[in-house]
């Protein structure tokens, strides 16, 4: 018998049937949503832009927008998910070589998120709205795919970590700041850009990193900061461990002190090894950084996240002894900034992809877009698309002010609600832990609705959805999961009263705009002044601190711009009128202008 048989005759048709039919044909189907332009789709992200400071950025906002939206970048993102990370730890002679392979689109979206300096434009540039602009920037790569942004996020926010060591920084951040990626497996001396990732928490102690047992000896009579340490120890979680070097915690007599490891260290004696010889040195091996295994992960596919162990690793302490917690919070603040603008970008391509396809797809005798319900779930998702995007950039721009503040330089060229020559940080340090709780949780919530409105077409790994919604959960639980961020906020209006008066200052600053804004904020004051089981209380008082803000932040857009009225409106409509129980999305009550709403989230 041949291995391969013939094709049957086609069957007669029965007497008295009509033709034949085709039994695939494909209709009423949408296309794919590619070949757009992400920037000029997207009015809430235009509107925060100029806004905030940054309009100086618009053309190559445009310029990424038009690019990302294209097939190959489309595809870039699909397959470096697809084609997850593969960890390798020896070579064929046996020797320990602790090497990660990524597929080609992998390297191809880290290439140009780093050409576009998502990892250095804040630090390179020092106009003011830089900020702004590189998480516009970052908002719209996020878009095309999440998981390369971990690397790229750790690498822009070591920047102030490693400032605090000027000898350990002179080497590290040129390579850092340069905008070119190279990644091939070498000595960072022989390359011309670098990246950076971070390995804190161990088995035993998760978020509580003071309970970390990694310890770290100095190598010769010299100690503390910028002195070179020997690290023995384990790490649960070190994301990206093809890096260049990490930022790690570890004991040493006078406490947790943070350090820079590299995955090449140079050989010689003592004195060779410490931080200012880094970059002279001329013979280098593989740190002993052993990669245990990568962890295998409900999304987040593309980026490598793993186990590792410190046998005798070299790092340099970065800042004070004993002070590690304090020197890493600095990194914290900015990677809790990419998790809200993360989220927001997730927000924002699934419900474009929700809208895309009930304009595509007909039902019951007309189009999905054209039915009430649908049209109400829609806008509703899009409110909450609006106002994460609108929070984030205005959170970016109080760090910028910030910056400026610190530089003595002018304050960002957009409307700022800071004083002449105040400080906007403790605005942003309470705003960032506030936002990072509500928009990164509501994210999955979000994907999960944008899939519904795909039907069973949306829950198939054909549909982009998919890959956003295993996504989505990441950014609530990395950097703080949300126990954690509300004791922060409760930590920041105990210990920091300023963040408090700054925070209630944005709030009050609306005061007159919207009736029930006006009423939410009374609420919301009684609460705050309830110090009764504060602990207890916490999640339920940070959510509503994030509505009031998100509201705080509409309103004033709005105020500015006739376009955004609409936005507004239905925000305090649906999110500030607490009747009820949980709030399902598609509940926009009478009176919302769904039509204005539904304009902006996917303009005709």
């Amino acid at each position: 018998m041949n291995a391969v048989s013939a094709p049957s005759p086609s069957p007669s048709p029965s007497p008295g049937a009509g033709p034949l039919h085709a039994t695939h044909e494909v209709l009423n189907q949408p296309a794919p949503m590619a070949g757009h332009n992400l920037f000029d789709l997207d009015p809430a992200l235009r509107d925060a832009i100029t806004r905030h400071g940054a309009a100086f950025d618009v053309p190559n906002l445009r310029a990424l927008g038009a690019q990302l939206g294209l097939p190959e970048w489309i595809e870039h993102g699909h397959n470096a998910n697809v084609e997850p990370p593969k960890l390798r730890l020896f070579d064929r002679f046996g020797h320990r070589i602790n090497q990660v392979a990524y597929h080609p689109s992998y390297h191809a979206l880290m290439a140009e998120s780093k050409r576009w300096r998502i990892d250095s434009l804040a630090w390179v540039d020092r106009r003011p709205g830089a900020l702004v602009a590189r998480l516009g920037r970052s908002y719209l790569m996020g878009q095309v795919e999440q998981g390369h942004g971990c690397p790229i996020t750790m690498t822009f926010a070591s920047v102030p970590a490693l400032r605090h060591q000027p000898d350990v920084a002179a080497f590290w951040l040129p390579k850092i700041l340069s905008g070119a990626y190279d990644g091939d497996d070498r000595p960072a001396p022989e390359k011309a850009g670098v990246t950076l990732g971070m390995a804190m928490t161990e088995k035993q102690g998760g978020s509580d990193v003071r309970a970390n047992t990694t310890q770290a000896t100095p190598v010769s009579a010299r100690s503390g900061p910028g002195a070179a340490y020997r690290l023995v120890g384990h790490k649960w979680f070190c994301s990206a461990p093809m890096c260049d070097a990490f930022l790690t915690l570890a004991q040493t007599p006078r406490g947790l002190s943070c350090f820079l490891v590299p995955r090449w260290a140079p050989e010689g004696d003592a004195d060779a090894l410490q931080a200012e010889a880094f970059g002279g040195a001329t013979r280098f091996t593989r740190n002993p950084i052993w990669v245990q295994r990568l962890k295998d992960k409900v999304g987040n596919r593309s980026n490598a996240s793993s186990e590792v162990e410190y046998h005798g690793a070299l790092g340099w302490m970065v800042g004070g002894e004993g002070r590690g917690v304090a020197t890493i919070l600095e990194m914290v603040a900015h990677t809790r900034l990419d998790c809200i603008v993360g989220s927001a970008a997730t927000i924002r391509q699934v419900v474009s992809q929700a809208a895309w396809h009930a304009r595509g797809r007909s039902a019951f005798g007309g189009r999905l877009a054209d039915k009430p319900l649908m049209r109400n779930v829609l806008a509703d998702l899009h409110l909450e698309s609006e106002a994460a995007i609108a929070l984030g950039l205005r959170i970016g721009r109080a760090w910028d002010e910030a910056r400026a503040h610190d530089d003595g330089a002018r304050p960002s060229a957009g409307p700022s609600d800071a004083a002449p020559g105040s400080d906007s940080r403790p605005f942003a340090r309470i705003a960032t832990a506030i936002a990072k709780y509500h928009v990164c949780k509501i994210a999955p919530t979000v994907a999960y609705e944008a899939m519904e409105c795909l039907g069973g077409g949306g829950f198939v790994e054909e549909s982009p959805i998919g890959r956003h919604f295993r996504d989505a959960p990441v950014n609530s639980i990395w950097e703080g999961s949300g126990n954690v961020i509300c004791l922060d906020v409760l930590r920041a209006m105990a210990r920091e009263p300023e963040s408090l008066s700054a925070l209630r200052d944005e709030l009050s600053g609306r005061r007159g705009l919207d009736d029930r804004y006006d009423a939410a904020l009374l609420a919301l004051e009684r609460e705050l002044a309830d110090g009764g089981d504060l602990e207890l209380r916490a999640r339920g008082l940070v959510e509503r601190l994030a509505l009031q803000l998100q509201g705080a932040v509409l309103l004033a857009a709005a105020a500015e711009g006739a376009g955004q009225a609409a936005v507004a409106d239905a925000f305090c409509a649906s999110r500030l009128r607490r009747e009820g129980a949980t709030r399902h999305f598609g509940t926009l009550p009478r009176g919302v202008a769904v039509d204005a709403l539904l304009e902006r989230c996917l303009p005709a």
